[in-house]
């Protein structure tokens, strides 16, 4: 009798179980929370990357037999005397880009340093803080770059000095222009001793 009664409970569910001790508790099922775990994990692999084909199909690449090939895009001893559209690297005409956060200045000297032209943001038509703009700037390069080609300019160096939002744009804009840029010196001054910091504010 015992043992059929052990076997009877076994067989009645968590549910009806719970539903028989008091006539006011509530059945409670566990299944939609299974579901929900069971949907999530799918949700979980569905949104994993795909799996990775590792190194199958790479070849290994010799770097330095690829510099070898390239060694003349680094300068040396014979830099000066190179010949870049038929004029020496010495020779060839320097765009100083000044950058400030405020402006962008950019003129053209030759090789010795003496001004050509002379363009800023100010006297593109830009006022007061859109001088200090990279559209600014690169609208500067490309007037200052059409003018040159106008001389028959094409080939040049490029200086940047200063830091501020115009020094790539100002560059960018040389090539927009058609400018055929050859080299690119950052000659920006680093203070060793810069100014003493000020005292941290008290509170």
């Amino acid at each position: 009798m015992l043992r059929n009664l052990i076997y009877h409970i076994k067989n009645i569910s968590i549910t009806e179980r719970i539903a028989s001790t008091s006539p006011l508790s509530r059945s409670i099922c566990t299944t939609s929370i299974l579901r929900r775990d069971v949907e999530d994990r799918r949700e979980m692999l569905r949104s994993m990357p795909a799996p990775d084909e590792g190194t199958i199909g790479e070849k290994a690449v010799d770097i330095d037999r690829l510099l070898a090939n390239k060694m003349d895009i680094f300068p040396d001893e014979n830099l000066p005397n190179k010949l870049f559209n038929g004029v020496p690297f010495r020779e060839l005409p320097i765009f100083n880009i000044r950058v400030t956060s405020n402006n962008t200045i950019l003129s053209l000297t030759d090789s010795k340093g003496t001004p050509k032209i002379i363009r800023s943001c100010g006297i593109e038509g830009f006022k007061n803080t859109r001088k200090g703009t990279n559209i600014a700037a690169q609208a500067t390069a490309i007037s200052i770059a059409s003018r040159a080609l106008e001389k028959g300019i094409k080939t040049v160096r490029v200086r940047v000095r200063g830091l501020g939002p115009g020094r790539m744009s100002a560059i960018k804009g040389l090539e927009m222009a058609g400018m055929d840029i050859v080299s690119i010196t950052d000659s920006t001054r680093v203070s060793w001793n810069p100014p003493r910091p000020r005292k941290q504010r008290k509170l």
